[in-house]
């Protein structure tokens, strides 16, 4: 009997014998077997130097990405996957890799040729490779420059998308200066070459990256996220009835629902695999989070299931959800974390800057100023929002930024989340714990994690100082209809502060 299986997001995920493993920016094919002739899962990525580095000590954000190999991982339930072979090495590109970006990739499978084909974005160049299994080992077959294709020599990002229903592949991506333009092309044999047999214009806009497709129901969905380099993003997507378009809206994309309260689980649109179950058809959204290169927590795949209501896409920003790869159903799962944001790397600098925008708030939290300054960034007297930890406290804490509650002056302040049940997963009425890690100064009246439901209030008493990171908890909280408020609240003296980290709301019972 097919059972549902657990997708644990916000940790390092290993192989199925417990091996690390590494796939970054590449994509999820269903092959057969070159051995069983079983349909399988395989999924592509690149391992970059960096991956493992951050992986042994995540305490330091790294600047590089120096390429190592493209992997190949198999499964047949999505969640247990077992290493297959590094399938494209240094060694076969000829020239080793030394200042080139090698990533952004994935495979088709070319029909004429009985061959698979491997789509790599390569420095200035679109690399084709080749090979007679889906397990490798891919040899170069020809570089793309796409100048005289769409004025750029090479592509601004870029996916493949298999398209199950038709049995054709597709590259998916975008102009490469300032990427406002994204293009689609279907994959196959031309003039005697791997390579792509057309090029359709499907938006004309603002910049996107990470360019990705998926279908569902018969309608296509593009789907991009904004240009922040490493950092997370907004999912945004446009659909059409055709591959080619028209995509609607025409001009602006669309932000999907359910990203907003941490920046699509803190990451970029990586790609999509869709589930034909036999009770359900379910859309997987597979992010990249570039947690080596931007300090963005751990792990660096994060996959939530998609929902729809009327075509429209509904994000599920799940910690934890089991899939049943067989039947197509997903639920929630009992370790889920509920909250959002929870060790705050969703957000910005509070420096401006030409393409991270000034927030008031932080991403996923309200904060309610009683007394003191006005809670805003880029003021000339006001707070921080988030304390960047140093590299000693993030051998403590998650990732490069911490909740920050403190002032120049005297101040009283709560910072808060409502957490109620969404249009598919719903927060269930039981018991819950809440936990935090801390690291205070003294001079407060009152320093306290709280949580409140249906006008029962409980609160955890933080007292005195706690210069090194401490972990506090509530434990047996009663959550009631669906919605539960908690968060932290403060009345300090001027320059005392709180900083908070890691915050988990989890159901036991």
């Amino acid at each position: 009997m097919a059972q549902s299986l657990q997708i644990k997001n916000d940790v390092f995920w290993n192989t199925k014998d417990g091996r690390p493993l590494y796939s970054q920016g590449g994509g999820i094919f269903r092959f057969p077997d070159p051995t069983t002739g079983e349909k399988k899962y395989y999924w592509y990525g690149v391992q970059y130097e960096e991956a493992e580095q951050y992986r042994l000590d995540p305490s330091l954000t790294l600047k590089t990405s120096t390429f190592e190999t493209v992997t190949c991982y198999s499964s047949v339930d999505l969640v247990n996957w077992k290493a297959e072979a590094n399938v494209l090495t240094k060694n076969n590109l000829d020239d080793p890799y030394k200042k080139t970006w090698v990533g952004r990739l994935g495979v088709a499978y070319i029909q004429e040729w009985k061959k698979y084909a491997l789509f790599v974005q390569y420095g200035a160049r679109v690399l084709v490779t080749v090979a007679d299994s889906p397990l490798g080992p891919f040899k170069r077959h020809q570089e793309i420059n796409m100048e005289p294709i769409i004025g750029t020599s090479n592509t601004g990002d870029q996916t493949v998308f298999q398209d199950e229903d038709t049995g054709k592949s597709y590259l998916v991506y975008s102009y490469g200066r300032g990427r406002n333009k994204i293009y689609v092309s279907e994959i196959g044999v031309k003039d005697g070459k791997v390579g792509l047999l057309d090029c359709t214009k499907i938006f004309q806009g603002e910049g996107r990256e990470g360019n990705c497709m998926f279908k569902y129901k018969g309608k296509y969905y593009m789907a991009a996220s904004d240009l922040y380099g490493w950092d997370s993003s907004y999912a945004y997507y446009l659909v059409a009835d055709d591959i080619r378009g028209p995509y609607q809206p025409t001009n602006k994309m669309v932000v999907m629902e359910g990203v907003m309260d941490d920046f699509s689980h803190i990451t970029q649109t990586g790609f999509f695999v869709t589930v034909k179950g036999s009770k359900q058809e379910t859309v997987v959204y597979c992010g990249d989070r570039w947690a080596n290169f931007a300090g963005n927590g751990l792990g660096y795949n994060q996959w939530v299931p998609l929902s729809f209501k009327d075509n429209i896409p509904y994000f599920n920003s799940l910690g934890a959800w089991n899939l049943n790869a067989k039947t197509g159903e997903w639920h929630v799962g009992p370790d889920n974390n509920y909250i959002k944001n929870g060790s705050f790397e969703a957000d910005r600098n509070v420096i401006p800057s030409a393409v991270k925008p000034v927030q008031e708030q932080l991403t996923g939290w309200q904060t309610f100023v009683m007394a003191s300054n006005k809670v805003e960034v880029g003021g000339a007297n006001s707070p921080a929002l988030n304390h960047m930890n140093t590299q000693e406290e993030r051998k403590q804490v998650i990732g490069e930024k911490s909740l920050n509650l403190s002032d120049k002056v005297n101040f009283q302040r709560k910072t808060f989340q409502v957490i109620t049940s969404s249009p598919f997963v719903p927060l269930p009425d039981g018991r819950y714990t809440l936990t935090a890690k801390i690291k205070n100064s003294g001079g407060f009246k009152k320093l306290e994690m709280y949580a409140q439901s249906k006008g029962k209030n409980v609160q955890y008493k933080i007292t005195g100082e706690n210069l090194s990171w401490k972990t506090i908890q509530l434990s047996n909280i009663p959550v009631k209809e669906g919605k539960v408020e908690i968060g932290f609240r403060a009345n300090g003296a001027s320059n005392s502060f709180c900083y908070i980290d890691d915050v988990e709301f989890v159901k036991t019972k």
